[in-house]
């Protein structure tokens, strides 16, 4: 069945949920959950999977073993695209992401030396300064306070340097589009603004290493 959207049951779902992240709730309205939030998420990458390769959902369960939050479920849908990408639907709307959240160290090392590098980190800005006119934010789930070792405080492009990790990200409130096909059109914008920056990434930085 083709995407048609999120109905709004799908978010109250999650307004729900987040009053009342409980079993008695979560067993209750496991059918709203089945048919309003998974099921247009399947839907939806299933029409994305002859572009953007096939999706995976995650879990609607917390890993609650070493958490001292002990909330059963998790109040967002999310999932992840075989060629690069990541969503998320909350009762405060969409998200998307692309890139690399975390590298690895030897991955950061590569990271470092292309953004260091004249021609390639002119390359990555030229990227972002393309992505931010399509309304798309290019930038780290988490960064270094200072310099990395061995590069100056103030090299031309230490705020990308301090990353550890770059990624594409959008977000969408709520709306009415959310509820139709408009929304995947929004997704696929967002996943071909960023297939720069993944390009950049795989000729630059590449996958992680093999462990011993």
């Amino acid at each position: 069945m083709a995407f048609t959207g999120w109905p709004a049951e799908a978010l109250e779902f999650y307004e729900g949920l987040e009053a009342d992240n409980s079993k008695t709730y979560w067993t209750a309205h496991k059918a709203v959950y089945d048919e309003m939030v998974h099921g247009p998420m399947v839907a939806l990458l299933t029409d994305l999977e002859p572009e953007f390769g096939a999706g995976k959902i995650f879990r609607p369960y917390r890993d609650i073993r070493f958490s001292a939050d002990k909330t059963p479920y998790k109040t967002a849908i999310g999932a992840t695209l075989e060629r690069g990408g990541y969503l998320q639907l909350s009762a405060r709307g969409l998200a998307a992401g692309s890139g690399m959240y975390v590298m690895t160290p030897d991955q950061l090392a590569r990271y470092r030396e292309a953004v260091d590098s004249a021609r390639t980190g002119a390359e990555l800005e030229e990227i972002i300064r393309l992505a931010g006119k399509q309304g798309v934010e290019v930038t780290g789930h988490e960064h270094l306070k200072s310099a990395p070792k061995g590069y100056a405080k103030d090299h031309p492009r230490i705020e990308l340097l301090r990353h550890k990790g770059l990624i594409a990200w959008k977000e969408w409130p709520v709306a009415a589009w959310l509820g139709s096909a408009a929304a995947k059109r929004r997704v696929v914008d967002f996943l071909r603004a960023a297939k720069p920056l993944n390009a950049w990434l795989d000729r630059n930085v590449g996958p992680a290493e093999a462990g011993p």
